[in-house]
């Protein structure tokens, strides 16, 4: 299904009854990465997965997507729905755009579920690792994807789950490279959320204990400088795919408390 969103549409899937929850995937992802949940979740909730800005089947509105224009994005699918309330599960850069999302409609928000993702704005280095990365994808973009995929997992995963990565590459090189420059751009240019997540009575962070791109140690503090409850899961980045049991659990006793 699709909504209108300025000169493009953008794509969502809509499954089961009951509370409403938006999915909302991570950077070089689309809405099937939530496959490994959908099943198990839609037998009490509803569910809506969105392909946001540049990624899966929802095109590219300008060369910079900022969080913010993603939360837009969102709400025209909402809209569309017509649902006035739900809640929030982002993994990586869709914890980005789910708290831009709070930011600016705080009414529609039930509680947020930051997965595998952050409040806080890059760091320095992180910030030059993405001007790097866009100049890259302009001259070998294969190569670019692929290396960075890997990097999601944890290093004692990579050749146990080297079917799933091969996958999760081919869904991640639909990505256009204009979506890739366009998302890379709008997560540097983020700001600082931790004000906004504090505002959201049902909240928590997700963390993998061993993640390669967010450091649990740094998350740890975020969640207590936030006052936001933690749940640390083993592995990286991807635990929809690393601790997949342990996830779900997470996800049906935060969506039901």
């Amino acid at each position: 299904m699709i909504a209108k969103f300025k000169e493009t549409t953008v794509f969502y899937t809509d499954t089961g009854k009951g509370n409403c929850v938006v999915l909302l995937h991570g950077f070089l992802e689309n809405s099937t990465m939530w496959n490994a949940v959908v099943e198990e979740l839609s037998k009490k909730n509803r569910l809506v997965c969105i392909d946001l800005l540049g990624h899966g089947k929802t095109g590219c509105v300008g060369y910079i997507h900022t969080m913010e224009e993603m939360a837009e994005a969102v709400k025209s699918v909402l809209r569309e729905l017509k649902i006035r309330r739900a809640i929030f599960v982002g993994h990586s850069m869709g914890g980005y755009a789910a708290l831009a999302f709070a930011e600016k409609y705080s009414k529609n928000v039930k509680g947020i579920c930051l997965m595998n993702s952050t409040a806080q704005e890059d760091s320095k280095e992180r910030k030059k690792l993405r001007i790097r990365a866009n100049e890259m994808a302009k001259e070998n973009y294969e190569t670019l994807v692929k290396m960075s995929i890997s990097n999601l997992f944890a290093e004692n995963m990579r050749l146990q789950l080297s079917k799933e990565i091969e996958k999760i590459r081919g869904e991640a090189l639909k990505t256009p490279v204009r979506g890739y420059i366009a998302g890379t751009e709008g997560m540097r240019l983020r700001k600082n959320k931790e004000v906004v997540l504090q505002t959201i009575e049902k909240r928590l962070i997700i963390a993998g204990k061993n993640d390669p791109i967010l450091n649990y140690m740094i998350l740890e503090e975020e969640a207590k400088n936030t006052n936001t409850p933690l749940i640390a899961l083993p592995n990286g980045h991807m635990s929809h795919v690393e601790a997949k049991k342990e996830l779900l659990k997470a996800l049906i006793n935060f969506i039901r408390a």
